[in-house]
């Protein structure tokens, strides 16, 4: 039997959704006997495979960056899976939304910086007016919510994932936990 092939994604978020995954300890190690991590911020490769199986996706869409990130992953994923409250609703990076764009860059570039009091122009990828949760831009197949879910729901998750079947995260997981 083939393994499955996993990716984990990072969009705007504070990764505590990949501190739960590797919460999974040994559970980790009989993971890996049945799955391939093909890539993910924890390990090296740079470019999203041209198909995945599962991917787990972290964090809200907030930039052009991680818009199209979310576009070619949906393109390259079978299952797509929103993981953690900042995915599914957008949670603490749209709080953001209440200001403008200009006054959120003001606020971290100019106000509260030492040096260099001015925006950034260059790296810092562009960002949208509103932040918005991973479904309001891609089709997403099961939503795992929690802040951030634990490692317990992430397993459970990707064992019935490898099983064949679409989790029921209702019993186990809920907004906040």
């Amino acid at each position: 039997m083939s393994k499955v092939k996993v990716a984990t994604v990072w969009l705007d978020g504070c990764s505590g959704c990949h501190m739960s995954f590797l919460d999974m300890d040994e559970r980790l190690v009989e993971l890996a006997t049945k799955v391939d991590i093909v890539y993910s911020p924890l390990v090296d490769p740079k470019n999203f495979p041209d198909m995945v199986d599962v991917t787990l996706v972290e964090g809200a869409v907030s930039s052009t960056d991680d818009f199209n990130k979310i576009l070619k992953i949906r393109e390259h994923t079978k299952i797509l899976v929103s993981l953690g409250d900042c995915a599914v609703t957008s949670n603490v990076p749209c709080m953001r939304n209440v200001y403008s764009v200009e006054e959120v860059l003001d606020r971290a570039y100019v106000q509260n910086a030492a040096v260099g009091k001015k925006p950034p122009t260059k790296i810092v990828p562009k960002l949208f007016d509103k932040v918005r949760p991973v479904h309001e831009v891609v089709k997403v197949d099961v939503f795992v919510p929690g802040c951030p879910p634990s490692a317990d729901t992430i397993h459970f998750v990707l064992t019935e994932l490898i099983a064949g079947r679409i989790p029921d995260t209702n019993a186990i997981t809920r907004f906040g936990a």
